[in-house]
């Protein structure tokens, strides 16, 4: 076992920040030409990491992804914890809660 830390980390971090902010924001990628909210692709993309790095069979920090993308959010909500309901309130009204 190894334990790395980069870039790929930090910008985790700061991407899950954004979306704790914006969870609404479109994303889209090249090869998808449809936008999707960014709260669904930080699922997703939890999700991804969280596998493959149990996998491990690629030379990838998928480790560093996670736990980055977990203290974006974490650390965003701590330093303004009234960003969390208005998080949870955009995605219920996306959601038509």
């Amino acid at each position: 076992h190894y334990r790395a830390v980069g870039a790929s980390g930090a910008v985790s971090a700061i991407v899950f920040a954004s979306i704790i902010i914006q969870p609404l924001s479109p994303i889209r990628f090249v090869f998808i030409p449809v936008d999707i909210p960014a709260f669904i692709f930080g699922g997703l993309y939890l999700a991804y990491s969280a596998y493959m790095a149990k996998r491990g069979q690629d030379n990838i920090g998928h480790d560093a992804h996670f736990w980055g993308a977990v203290f974006g959010i974490v650390f965003t909500i701590i330093l303004k914890p009234a960003l969390f309901s208005g998080f949870l309130s955009q995605i219920g009204k996306f959601l038509g809660a």
